[in-house]
């Protein structure tokens, strides 16, 4: 690769109107300069582009509007967070070039195009703060570049050649899921926590990230040659955790299960094991309370987020009866038990059990039990369930839980931690990826 590529970003999605404001000027394919505020909305497989005064400025089955000179624009009422627990709506301000496509339901997306190395700097200052210790945001610019070029990479070669199409094997009493990174159909990756966060100009605090950014350009994180799927969740609760216990049933030798602190843990076994480690709190980089440092570390919103290394959630049995049928579609009538039926190392679950009265099911993998058990979704998988009975009846259910996330890959607040404690972007790296080598491809 001699050079970076641009790519395409899904701001906003399957949405009936998208409203903003031209920062500078933009040219449209045929028409154009044009500035100011804008409406688009998708009528019968066209764009309709209107002005703040709601008169037509294009009609076009797609809109492209190419930024002139240091131009930016502005989207309205994105959404953040999207089913998570912290999920809002924030005005966003992006560079590079916008654009507006039509889906056959009539509602419209809207694509940010942009060099990849930009792309990057927003990406660092939205998933972590830019204030945070300069050999970390090192870390995550490798870290975000190559599992970028690696999702690039796996949509050509299915583009290039098709594989036939795979289904989960669905059996009775089971559902069992897991989502692809690559499945977006209008742009390379969207700006959501589904990807990577990319919140746009407005979260660079500090000129720390574009800096991390350009000393390590075109560095990636390679395996046997091979530029690594680099994955990475916000707290693993003190041990991270296999490929599979998340997505596809295969092994991925640099997204095993490793310790995060200075001394080994032993991988989770069994449930006795997984109670001790999950009440217990052992050592760990991600286990800090340090209020002034998790500033450095975290955005602001993230920072409402608190126990994320060890939490507590309770439910009465009616109100998490009511959840399931939400979020699963069945209805379990009277709750009776909630069993894991296998845990990965972490001790996060990839099948767990849930019996009612009137129906019993097996669930998987670690994001579809995360969801099934909460309004947004649990914190993580990994976690016990205590039950308090009223004459023999189940009344209460109790998650005590550990860490923030999947857990596959690089525990983002560890990594910082270990920033802070002295250790370098490659030494970092190679703690939470196993047997990579780090190389610069552009």
């Amino acid at each position: 690769m001699k050079n970076q590529p641009k790519i395409t970003v899904g701001i906003i999605d399957r949405q009936a109107e998208v409203t903003g404001c031209l920062n500078g000027s933009f040219r449209g394919d045929g028409f154009g300069p044009v500035s100011g505020r804008f409406s688009a909305k998708g009528m019968s497989g066209m764009i309709l582009l209107t002005d703040g005064a709601h008169l037509e400025i294009a009609r076009s089955p797609s809109i492209r509007l190419t930024a002139l000179e240091d131009s930016t624009f502005e989207l309205f009422h994105v959404t953040i967070g999207t089913r998570f627990h912290w999920e809002r709506k924030e005005d966003q301000i992006f560079r590079g070039n916008l654009i507006l496509l039509p889906r056959q339901d009539q509602t419209i997306t809207a694509v940010n195009e942009i060099p990849l190395e930009d792309y990057l700097k927003f990406v660092i200052s939205s998933e972590m703060s830019a204030a945070a210790p300069m050999e970390f945001l090192k870390v995550h610019a490798i870290l975000s570049r190559s599992w970028l070029l690696a999702a690039l990479d796996r949509k050509k070669k299915k583009k290039e050649t098709p594989l036939p199409a795979q289904k989960i094997p669905e059996k009775e009493g089971e559902v069992i899921r897991w989502y692809d990174r690559e499945d977006h159909d209008l742009f390379d990756v969207c700006a959501d926590d589904h990807c990577q966060r990319y919140q746009g100009i407005r979260k660079i605090l500090s000129q720390q990230a574009e800096e991390a950014v350009r000393e390590t350009l075109g560095r990636v994180i390679t395996y046997q040659g091979e530029i690594c799927d680099a994955r990475y969740s916000k707290a693993c609760g003190g041990l991270t955790e296999d490929f599979d216990t998340a997505w596809d049933d295969k092994r991925v030798p640099y997204l095993t299960s490793v310790s995060d602190a200075p001394v080994p843990h032993r991988p989770i076994g069994t449930e006795e094991e997984a109670a001790r480690w999950i009440l217990s709190g052992g050592e760990a980089y991600c286990h800090i309370k340090d209020e002034s440092l998790l500033e450095k570390i975290l955005p602001a919103f993230d920072r409402e987020t608190k126990s994320f290394f060890r939490w507590t959630i309770e439910y009465s049995r009616e109100e998490l009866e009511e959840i399931l049928r939400e979020k699963s579609g069945f209805d379990f009538g009277d709750l009776q038990e909630i069993l894991p039926l296998r845990r990965g190392p972490s001790g996060r679950i990839c099948r767990l059990k849930i019996a009612g009265s009137k129906k019993s099911m097996v669930v998987g993998k670690e994001l579809e039990i995360r969801r099934w058990l909460s309004r947004t979704h649990l914190y993580s998988s990994a976690f016990l369930v205590k039950v308090k009975y009223d004459r023999g009846k189940a009344e209460r259910f109790t998650f005590h839980g550990a860490g923030w996330g999947h857990g596959v890959g690089l525990c983002q607040i560890g990594a910082a931690v270990k920033a802070t404690r002295g250790s370098s972007a490659e030494e970092i790296l190679k703690h939470y990826f196993r047997g990579v080598e780090i190389k610069k491809i552009y």
